[in-house]
C-alpha cells in the first residue's frame, strides 16, 4: 500500500493528551531483561533511538512535546513493569499482552487503549502461513508495542523513515499508529495474494493431470490455511474502527480517512479470503464430479465388453449340450460355431462402439 501525503494533524477534540500533559515519574527503574527498540520523536522528526528503556520517564518528563515508540520481544511481567509504573497501565491489558493466542481486539482504559493484531507472512514455495502476535499500548505520548512472535520491526522503522510525512507533529502517537496497523494490514494482504495464487495454480492443475500432485490434499490443506488467515484477518476491520471511533480520543479528523483507508484494505483482504476458499470449494467438487465420470466411462467400458464376451460364452454353452444338434460329431459343426461366435461379437462390438460404449 503506497503512503499518500498526511497532512499535519492537530490534537484531537477533547483529547487529554496535549503537548503540556505532565508525564508521570517514576524511580529506581529496573531495566527489562528482554530485547527492546526504543526511538524518541519530537513534533514530527526523529531525535534519538537506541536509548535504554529505563530513561523514558526522564526524557518525557524533560520535553513534553515529545513522544517514544517502545518495542519489547516476548517480555515477561517484570520486564513490562516498567511501562506499568510509567503509563498506568491496566492489569488486565497487562495479562493479555503477556499471554499468547489472544484474539484481534482493541479495550479502552482510563489512561490508555489497548489493541491485539496479528503480522503473517506466507512462504513462496509452499504457501505455509506464519503468524506473530503483537499487542499494542496507546497511551498521550507513547506507542509501545509487544511481540510475542518474530515481527518484521525493521520494515516497519524503514516505513516510518522513509515517509517522514507519516510522523507530523500535534499527534505523532496517532500517526505512529496509523502506520503500524497500515504495515500489518499490507502484509495480510500480501499473504492473502500469495494463497491466492496457490489456489489458481491448483485450479489449473486440475485438469492437467500433472504427476505427484494430490489435488484433495492440496485443496484441504490451502482450506486451512486459508481460514487460519480468516480468523485474523476479518477482524481487522473492527480493530480500526474503535480506533477511529470518537470515545477512544486516538484520531482527529485530519487523520480518519487514512485510517478508513486502511479499514477498506482489511476489507479487501478479508473478501479475497472468502472467493478464495469458494474456489477451493468449487475446486473440490470439479475434481469429485470428474472422477464420477471417469468411472462412469469405466463402468460402460467394462459393461460393453461383458455383452462382447457373453456372445461367444453362449455360442459354446450352446454346442456344449449332450444332445444331437446340427454338425454334432462332425468337422463342418466346428466351423460354423466359430462363425457364429465371430458375426455375433463383431456385430455387438460394432453397435458398442457407434453408441460410443467403447
Amino acid at each position: 500500500m503506497t503512503q499518500a501525503p498526511i497532512p499535519k494533524p492537530g490534537p484531537a477534540a477533547g483529547d487529554p493528551r496535549t503537548p503540556g500533559a505532565e508525564a508521570p515519574s517514576v524511580s529506581h527503574a529496573i531495566p527489562p531483561r528482554c530485547p527492546t527498540r526504543t526511538r524518541l520523536y519530537r513534533q514530527g522528526a526523529l531525535e534519538e533511538e537506541g536509548f535504554p528503556a529505563e530513561q523514558i520517564s526522564e526524557k518525557l518528563a524533560a520535553d513534553h512535546s515529545t513522544v517514544v515508540w517502545l518495542d519489547l520481544h516476548n517480555p515477561t511481567e517484570e520486564d513490562l513493569q516498567i511501562v506499568v509504573d510509567e503509563f498506568g497501565l491496566h492489569p488486565l491489558a497487562v495479562e493479555d499482552a503477556i499471554h499468547p493466542h489472544q484474539r484481534p481486539k482493541v479495550d479502552r482504559y482510563r489512561t490508555h487503549l489497548f489493541a491485539n493484531m496479528y503480522a503473517v507472512s506466507v512462504s513462496h514455495d509452499d504457501a505455509t502461513l506464519t503468524t506473530g502476535e503483537i499487542s499494542v499500548f496507546i497511551t498521550g505520548r507513547a506507542l509501545i508495542t509487544v511481540r510475542k512472535d518474530e515481527f518484521d520491526i525493521d520494515a516497519l522503522i524503514a516505513s516510518w523513515d522513509f515517509n517522514t510525512n507519516l510522523v507530523s507533529g500535534g499527534n505523532d502517537v496517532a500517526v505512529l499508529t496509523y502506520g503500524l496497523l497500515d504495515a500489518v494490514v499490507d502484509g495480510h494482504h500480501a499473504s492473502v495474494q500469495e494463497l491466492d495464487d496457490a489456489v489458481e495454480d491448483l485450479q489449473s492443475c486440475l485438469f492437467d493431470a500433472r504427476p505427484g500432485i494430490d489435488i484433495r490434499r492440496r485443496a484441504y490443506e490451502l482450506g486451512a490455511q486459508l481460514a487460519r488467515l480468516r480468523r485474523v484477518v476479518a477482524p481487522m476491520q473492527d480493530v480500526v474502527a474503535r480506533l477511529v471511533r470518537n470515545d477512544s480520543r486516538l484520531v482527529n479528523e485530519e487523520l480518519a480517512p487514512y485510517f478508513h483507508d486502511v479499514s477498506d484494505h482489511a476489507l479487501r483482504a478479508a473478501e479475497t479470503i472468502d472467493a478464495a476458499r469458494d474456489r477451493i470449494n468449487s475446486i473440490v467438487e470439479a475434481q469429485l464430479n470428474e472422477q464420477g465420470a471417469q468411472l462412469n466411462e469405466i463402468t460402460k467400458k467394462l459393461a460393453a465388453w461383458a455383452a462382447i464376451i457373453a456372445v461367444p460364452t453362449a455360442v459354446t454353452g450352446f454346442y456344449g449340450q449332450n444332445v444331437p444338434y446340427p454338425g454334432f460329431g462332425h468337422h463342418a459343426g466346428f466351423i460354423a460355431s466359430c462363425i457364429v461366435m465371430i458375426v455375433l461379437a463383431g456385430g455387438a462390438w460394432y453397435m458398442l462402439r457407434r453408441n460410443e460404449w467403447l
